[in-house]
């Protein structure tokens, strides 16, 4: 399939994607019941904050699916994050076996962000991280900031787990989140950084992904602690401060990465070597990315 037409499919995906974590959402937050007796009350917060931000995430990959022109590498860029983020908020209901009226919703929705990420992420690597580059002091802060999740993550969770494994014991909530962080998401970030250290395209191409993940995902942690009032509970300043601070940083820093990115050609009558170390002019080369 030609490119455009791959990036079309994406689109629609995208509005599929959308549409259905609004509506699924969007009931979770009408009525609260719903979660009644399936997950813990101490979560129930959470929950409802996920809800509010996949409506907003939600109605954001609708508007890019229903863009008339052809979204741009940024925009895909985002709407990758955006499905990363209802990738892994649907993880955690379909995990921990959240099995109300929504939950073939919850399956639907995680089965085809997963998908979409993978293909998104594979497409747009092939047609733009031969050309990806960023002003070397800020790739090192970049590939510093995305180190910072598995610095923080890696050790509290595993500081976690190492308790429950030495008693042979299992927690009846929230096993999800030791599951896709330190399966998929440390993970994730770990390469990323490693990959801008080593100015890897691939990696300075994914970043941003992982940061609109990263802050729309904490924001919805500072909103949970927000809510609690509302459910009964106190507001801890000491998960308002952390939570605050680390979305203000990955939006800033996924903002930056968006605006520095560059995943064109190099300028006239220059030439870049490409993966297979031969180089190719700038007039082959602008050929070669437009026809894509």
């Amino acid at each position: 399939m030609h490119s455009s037409g791959i990036r079309r499919g994406q689109q629609l995906g995208w509005l599929v994607a959308g549409a259905l974590s609004m509506v699924t959402a969007g009931l979770g937050v009408l009525d609260r019941e719903i979660y009644l007796g399936l997950i813990a009350p101490s979560t129930r917060p959470g929950a409802f904050s996920q809800d509010v931000i996949t409506v907003i995430a939600g109605s954001t990959l609708c508007g890019l699916g229903l863009a008339r022109t052809r979204c741009g590498p940024k925009l895909e860029l985002v709407a990758l994050g955006l499905l990363g983020y209802l990738l892994y908020g649907y993880g955690i209901y379909v995990i921990e076996r959240v099995y109300n009226v929504l939950y073939l919703n919850y399956l639907l929705i995680f089965g085809l962000a997963g998908w979409l990420v993978v293909l998104g992420s594979v497409d747009l690597v092939r047609r733009t991280a031969e050309w990806a580059s960023l002003p070397p002091r800020f790739r090192r802060v970049s590939a510093c900031v995305a180190l910072l999740q598995p610095m923080i993550f890696y050790p509290l969770w595993i500081s976690m787990l190492t308790p429950l494994m030495v008693h042979r014991e299992q927690i009846d909530s929230l096993y999800s989140v030791f599951i896709l962080d330190l399966a998929l998401v440390m993970p994730a970030f770990l390469l990323v950084s490693v990959g801008q250290f080593r100015s890897r395209g691939w990696a300075l191409v994914l970043a941003p992904v992982m940061f609109v993940l990263g802050a729309v995902l904490i924001l919805s942690l500072l909103l949970s602690e927000l809510v609690k009032p509302a459910f009964g509970s106190p507001v801890a300043m000491s998960g308002v401060v952390p939570s605050a601070l680390l979305t203000a940083l990955f939006a800033v820093v996924a903002i930056l990465s968006l605006r520095w990115l560059h995943l064109g050609p190099v300028t006239l009558g220059q030439a870049k070597p490409n993966t297979s170390g031969k180089t190719r002019t700038t007039t082959q080369a602008q050929t070669a990315y437009t026809s894509r």
